[in-house]
């Protein structure tokens, strides 16, 4: 059944408390998994003994959350998200103990795609059930104590996984994931509210899931393996290319023919969804310059450790938490959200420039000076933009429009991650990928100089995130005591995303049994 709310008002913040804690633990897994698992690749190849194949680990993770990430959008839709926020969470913990369980690499790898296809759902759905649970002019708020704890596991991650390991063993970089799975789920299950709907009228579009799902994984492997497992003129990337645009021409067949697309093409065609997905497709592929290149930077230039390196990296998350809260603080007083991401895809792109500015004559301190910046910016980026699609669209579509632009982020990760590493191996030459302490200083300066490259690329895809943003809409955004005036056109307070969840009343379960 649809997850539609029945009532004008949502909930206090206090009785929001526990549902959305609950909400914050669900997803906080899926964030901190990749982070913990990096430090643990190594290990797991030693003991499961086919290092030729660890790097699978990730890529079935990655490649199964991008697929499946619009499917567990339309699915919450359909027949409600707390139901399948919960099916999601289940399948993510019961993953990762099978995980910590696995006896071969093959094993561990079929299991990561499960635990991946599950991280799909529990981001996408999560983010839709703030949307049910909260007023559209407190969405920032929220949004912003997301993103904090986002930043905090992105940091405490590496250190937290370098310890299991060291510590215990590989296997409970998996195991760590129960109790907080446990006690989210229990968390969802008795205060999360669920709200009854009618049956769907049409039938899941399993053809066009698939389809998608096939297209996708065609992308994003391209994207992964292109000049790096396979030369971009190998057979296997060119049947990868040829098989993502036949699949991708089919879809958009299926999808203007069926009653109910898995994607309604008609949203990729309003002006908030279409910019936002452009914006975000951009704005993380940019990412990838700081937190893939600038730890390898700061090593080869200025001579930090490996973990002196990732701890240079907090002030960028602490950029990121400060500015993200007080974005969301000032949408939550004055109703206006556009100027958020204008401003920080601006620092964003400053940031870029100097860094690469920066590059010539390179220190710990002015790097992070422009990391800094650059956190300052994207926190005002992301969470904001997700605000202005919930707000834009039918609470009959929150599901799949989250979800569609949390599509285009991975989408923008893996190109990001391609394209600044296909400009960076190009410059820096197969000697990249010796150990750090064995370069010598003229492949040192080489490495710097495609550190550089990659930051005069990167910056002026901030800049075209930034003329998308422009032309983002913005409607106005209600807050949790303005009820619409009387007579009002329901399908307008819809499309204007005024709030209408409240606890306690007919129709909302604190639990679906």
């Amino acid at each position: 059944m649809n997850d539609l709310p029945a009532a004008d008002s949502h909930p206090s913040r206090s009785s929001l408390a526990i549902p959305f804690g609950a909400i914050v633990l669900a997803m906080l897994p899926a964030v901190l998994d990749q982070t913990i698992l990096a430090t643990a690749l190594p290990t797991i190849a030693a003991d499961l003994g086919r290092i030729s194949d660890v790097s699978w680990v990730v890529t079935a993770y990655v490649v199964a959350a991008a697929a499946l990430t619009p499917l567990w959008g339309k699915l919450g839709d359909r027949h409600g998200r707390k139901r399948l926020l919960e099916v999601a969470l289940i399948m993510f913990v019961s993953a990762s103990a099978l995980c910590g369980a696995a006896q071969d690499i093959t094993e561990l790898i079929v299991l990561r795609a499960v635990q991946g296809a599950a991280a799909g759902g529990l981001m996408a759905l999560a983010m839709a059930v703030v949307g049910d649970l909260v007023a559209p002019r407190e969405r920032g708020r929220y949004q912003g104590y997301i993103a904090a704890a986002f930043a905090a596991a992105t940091v405490i991650g590496p250190l937290v996984g370098g310890l299991l390991v060291d510590e215990a063993s590989w296997r409970w970089v998996f195991y760590v994931n129960l109790p907080i799975g446990a006690a989210a789920l229990a968390g969802l299950r008795l205060r999360l509210p669920a709200a009854r709907g009618e049956r769907p009228e049409h039938p899941l579009d399993a053809t066009g899931a698939a389809l998608l799902a096939g297209a996708t994984s065609a992308f994003m492997l391209t994207c992964i393996w292109g000049g790096d497992r396979y030369a971009w003129d190998s057979t296997q990337i060119l049947g990868l290319i040829g098989a993502t645009v036949v699949l991708a021409v089919a879809l958009v067949w299926r999808e203007r023919r069926v009653a109910d697309p898995i994607v309604p093409l008609e949203m990729l065609r309003t002006p908030t969804v279409a910019v936002v997905s452009v914006a975000l497709f951009l704005a993380i592929a940019t990412m990838f310059a700081i937190t893939v290149f600038v730890p390898l930077f700061l090593q080869t230039t200025t001579g930090a450790s490996p973990t002196q390196a990732g701890l240079l990296l907090i002030p960028m998350m602490l950029g990121i938490t400060v500015s993200t809260t007080l974005s969301g603080r000032s949408i939550t007083r004055t109703g206006r959200y556009k100027r958020f991401p204008i401003a920080g895809l601006a620092l964003m792109t400053l940031a870029l420039v100097l860094l690469a500015v920066f590059a010539g004559e390179p220190s710990q301190t002015t790097i992070g000076v422009g990391i800094v910046v650059f956190g300052l910016g994207f926190g005002m980026v992301t969470q904001v933009l997700i605000v202005a699609v919930q707000n834009s669209v039918d609470r009959r579509q929150l599901g799949i429009a989250t979800a569609t632009t949390g599509f285009f982020r991975g989408l923008g990760g893996a190109v990001g991650a391609a394209v600044l590493g296909a400009i960076f191996a190009a410059r820096a030459g197969t000697h990249a990928s010796s150990g750090v302490h064995a370069l010598s200083p003229q492949v040192r300066a080489d490495i710097a100089d495609a550190v550089q490259i990659v930051f005069l690329v990167a910056a002026p895809l901030a800049a075209l995130a930034l003329i998308a943003a422009l032309f983002l809409p913005e409607l106005p955004l209600q807050g949790p005591d303005q009820a619409p005036a009387p007579g009002a056109d329901p399908d307008e307070r819809l499309r204007r995303g005024t709030p209408r969840v409240r606890l306690n009343q007919p129709g909302i379960e604190r639990s679906q049994r």
